[in-house]
């Protein structure tokens, strides 16, 4: 068992089932060694979309835990295109984040927190990546938040 699989399994975390496309996209990309993962979408554990404006209708915590459900997500990807074996993967290189916020609002960073800390939890050293926040007026089926991801694989 790698040793990102231990620290799931010692902190109880479950990864959701990796989800297909559903447009005209492919879900992960390999570049040579570079792993390309195609924006997640917050989706709760029972498989409800994570829906509303942050400053609106959901706070920064509860966008920080949508966020957090994308950072799994993304997980979930890199698990599926790496054949199940998470030590496959060398570092996180840079995630970018999309927030359903209101014009006024000016957390993005914290909301996105939530998907750095679990793949920095997971991934210790090799899950520390670069980043951008960015606010969005509107996300796919109203989504709280959607976050992609770039992986660099052994």
């Amino acid at each position: 068992m790698s040793i990102e699989e231990e620290r799931l399994k010692k902190d109880n975390i479950k990864l959701p089932k990796p989800k297909d496309p559903v447009g005209a996209y492919v879900a992960v990309k390999i570049v040579g060694k570079l792993l390309f993962i195609s924006g997640q979408i917050s989706i709760d554990e029972k498989g409800n979309l994570l829906k509303g404006k942050i400053g609106k209708d959901l706070n920064v915590n509860q966008g920080y835990e949508a966020a957090k459900r994308c950072g799994l997500a993304i997980i979930s990807q890199v698990k599926k295109a790496c054949n199940n074996d998470l030590s496959k993967v060398k570092s996180c290189i840079k995630i970018t984040g999309y927030v359903n916020s209101t014009d006024d609002f000016i957390d993005q960073p914290k909301v996105i927190n939530g998907a750095s800390d679990i793949i920095t939890k997971i991934f210790d050293k090799k899950g520390s990546h670069t980043r951008a926040a960015i606010s969005s007026n509107s996300l796919p089926l109203g989504v709280a938040v959607e976050i992609d991801a770039i992986f660099e694989i052994n």
